[in-house]
């Protein structure tokens, strides 16, 4: 029993551990090959966004917010992978044989 304890207070560490580092990531994401630039941290804050002045025109302003758009969403599918990438080791590892995690 003390062994499964202490398997719980490592994974627990572990578990804060990736957090920790999800949050302090830096990830960018971005649409029309880089001409829209949403650059976010592993909490969701968006820190910046860069647009290349090409693509600000009156008559392209539907474009422009489409690209934007789709730096967001490529933002979050990234984000969400690192979150996979920390945390999916550590959230198989809780089906392990503790009542109601697997």
């Amino acid at each position: 029993m003390a062994g499964l304890l202490a398997q719980a207070q490592q994974m627990q560490e572990q578990l804060l551990a990736a957090q920790n580092e999800i949050a302090e990531a830096e990830v960018t994401g971005s649409a029309g090959n880089g001409l829209v630039t949403v650059t976010g941290n592993g909490t969701g804050e968006v820190t910046a966004v860069t647009i290349d002045p090409k693509v600000v025109d009156a008559d392209y302003v539907e474009t422009l917010q489409d690209l934007v758009l789709g730096a967001l969403a490529d933002l979050s599918t990234k984000r969400e992978a690192l979150a996979q990438e920390k945390m999916g080791p550590l959230a198989g590892g809780l089906g392990g044989g503790l009542p109601g995690l697997g």
